[in-house]
């Protein structure tokens, strides 16, 4: 008997050993399944992490030389700034004064003429040349802080945009033109309204001096083949890749073991590739205002660039926002231990304040209990839709979305309502609490 007592218990061993055997080869291409799909779903929201300043980069650079409006609305706040109105009352005085022979004009000028031309330059202290053209600065500089040279600045950069346009599609005409291996416009509607302010100022003499053409190079045609190709390209991905990087990283998270974790890395990830975007943008800056020469203003040009660049800025700033809004939510809605503990007080204050203001929901209560997922989906989804629509959102305009969309879950949370009915305070024992109800 206790042979086959041995010999059973023996049985039962390897039985048991067999089964332990057989579920951990079960296991094993289990583990080696979630191990392939965690390794891609890492590899793909690395890639979204990477082609974010790239999708950020197309948007706007697709947006700004494809869209005129865009690029003069984008440019009209320069006519304003006082760092460019002086660089281009420098620039147009240069010009007027470097093609005038000033001694030749004012030795044409009749006797009769000579104290209305003393009254307008004034005492002058030193040779009549640095004179006049300290009065011409002056009255230039007064006209570019005109409404009329406002005016003439919006012209003037549809025009300098119809050159980019005409040198990437060949496209244009007018005062677009190449010369000497250059995409330049004509900046002679400039000089025309220095003289005529000239003249209104008494400066008869100015009527005479003769048509002065400046051009301004807008692109030299040495890097136009590239810049086709690179527009071409633009057009093609400037809209597209930043869906196709959304998808990358919606799809690591979906293919992801453990999606919460996933989507947090996800949106920390493509806060970061904005984050370097913005560096980028510092580090260029500075080297773009470096490398230029010794006659460019360099505050204007710092100007130009802030303004070019300001819609791009904008765009990191809210990719950087809206990433940490949705981490942080994934994570308050995770399971982990301080998430709970926020999660408990959320449902724990409003359940209080309903208690406390003695609401009766009845059906309402009922009805957003039965469909309180879905009524949360929807306002994240509706949420997503604002943003996604919204012409570039600021960090502020999503933050405010945020505490919009929190302020509808609350309103959600409010009015969940299962129907248990609420403790009410015994005569002879405590008060029950809001959290008296059994959970939603």
């Amino acid at each position: 008997m206790s042979g086959d007592g041995a010999g059973g218990g023996d049985a039962r061993e390897i039985a048991e050993l067999r089964a332990r055997v057989a579920e951990l080869e079960q296991r094993r291409p289990r583990a080696e399944h979630h191990r392939v799909r965690s390794f891609f779903a890492v590899l793909l929201i690395l890639v979204a992490a990477v082609l974010t300043p790239l999708s950020a980069v197309s948007a706007w650079t697709s947006d700004l030389v494809g869209d005129t409006d865009r690029y003069v609305a984008t440019m009209k706040p320069l006519a304003s700034d006082p760092d460019v109105q002086n660089a281009v009352a420098n620039r147009v005085t240069g010009e007027v004064m470097k093609r005038i022979d000033i001694e030749t004009l004012l030795s044409s000028v009749a006797p009769a003429d000579r104290p209305a031309l003393t009254k307008a330059l004034g005492p002058l202290s030193g040779p009549i040349t640095s004179g006049l053209t300290d009065f011409v600065h002056s009255v230039t500089l007064k006209f570019v802080s005109s409404d009329a040279f406002a005016t003439l600045w919006t012209e003037l950069n549809r025009r300098a945009h119809a050159a980019v346009d005409k040198a990437l599609t060949g496209k244009g005409g007018g005062a677009v033109k190449l010369t000497n291996d250059a995409v330049v416009i004509d900046l002679a509607p400039v000089i025309e309204q220095v003289k005529q302010s000239l003249v209104d100022r008494g400066l008869g003499v100015a009527a005479k001096i003769p048509e002065v053409h400046t051009d301004f190079t807008v692109m030299t045609s040495d890097s136009i083949g590239k810049t086709k190709k690179l527009y071409r390209l633009l057009e093609l991905v400037g809209f597209w890749l930043p869906v196709l990087t959304l998808l990358l990283a919606a799809g690591g998270v979906l293919l992801a073991v453990r999606r919460r974790r996933a989507l947090v890395t996800a949106a920390l990830a493509v806060a970061a590739g904005a984050a370097v975007l913005g560096i980028a943008l510092w580090i260029f800056r500075e080297i773009y205002l470096d490398g230029l020469p010794s006659n460019v203003s360099q505050p204007a040009a710092g100007a130009v660039f802030d303004t070019l660049v300001r819609y791009l800025r904008t765009t990191v700033r809210m990719v950087i926002t809206l990433g940490i809004i949705v981490a942080l939510a994934a994570w308050l809605t995770g399971s982990g231990r301080a998430a709970s503990r926020v999660l408990a007080a959320w449902t724990g204050g409003i359940g209080a304040v309903r208690h406390a203001t003695g609401f009766e929901l009845g059906a309402v209560g009922a009805w957003v209990h039965r469909a309180k997922t879905w009524l949360n989906w929807t306002v994240v989804a509706v949420a997503a839709v604002i943003l996604l629509t919204w012409s570039y959102p600021t960090a502020a305009v999503t933050v405010w979305i945020a505490v919009l969309a929190l302020l509808a879950l609350a309103v959600v949370e409010f009015l969940d309502d299962d129907g248990t009915p609420h403790l009410t305070d015994a005569p002879d024992g405590p008060a029950a609490g809001p959290m008296a109800k059994s959970p939603a």
